[in-house]
């Protein structure tokens, strides 16, 4: 069992991100850290840096860096934060190679919860933002649904699935933003850090896109 579970690591780990150099600039790549500083048992600082591209890596859509203080409601659990990110966007103007950058400043609340249901563990995030985009404000609500499988009993070097759901949702027309759908596999190291590497589907209102995501976890 341990041996196939290592070759599905392994090819997914290898063939997917050559797999995004064959596609159109539509199957794009995102490289995600999420770390988090434990300060005792109730407060955290939380950090994070993603870099997103329309390709592989040499073609920047968005630089995204986010971070914020949190407390624990009940312990290691019930997590509320408050926190700050910058997002850099560069997007492609109609029917021309020319980008524009947008520079948005973003201040966000949020509730984490986690729970168990048998071997599966799951996360629920509510986070509400107050974004300042250039010369315009706007404000939305996301809720997010996460999964995590284990595939081995093992606490460190070993294996899991990650699914999730999130959707957007605007305060002022049109309400629906996005909604993405992620699916991936994982491999914890040990309970400080894990990384994982999926597939992500994000749906707007008139199309959607495609991304594949390699994203760190560190826990100190």
């Amino acid at each position: 069992m341990i041996k196939r579970i290592n070759m599905v690591a392994l090819t997914l780990l290898l063939v997917l991100p050559f797999f995004t150099f064959a596609q159109d600039s539509n199957f794009g790549n995102w490289l995600i850290y999420i770390g988090n500083k434990k300060l005792n048992t109730k407060w955290n600082i939380h950090n994070e840096v993603q870099y997103r591209s329309y390709n592989i890596i040499d073609d920047l859509e968005q630089l995204l860096i986010r971070t914020g203080v949190g407390y624990n409601l009940t312990e290691n659990n019930n997590n509320i934060l408050l926190g700050y990110g910058y997002i850099l966007s560069q997007n492609y103007s109609d029917e021309s190679d020319d980008k524009i950058s947008i520079n948005e400043h973003r201040i966000f609340q949020q509730f984490t919860t986690k729970q168990t249901v048998g071997s599966l563990g799951l996360s629920h995030r509510y986070r509400f933002e107050e974004r300042f985009i250039e010369d315009d404000f706007k404000m939305r609500f996301r809720y997010f649904l996460g999964i995590n499988v284990p595939l081995t009993k093992k606490e460190s070097n070993s294996y899991y699935l990650s699914v999730y759901n999130e959707i957007f949702l605007n305060t002022e027309s049109s309400v629906f933003d996005r909604n993405r759908v992620y699916g991936g596999l994982g491999y914890k190291v040990n309970k400080s850090l894990r990384i994982e590497a999926g597939y992500m589907n994000q749906f707007f209102e008139t199309n959607n896109r495609d991304q594949f995501n390699i994203i760190t976890y560190l826990n100190f």
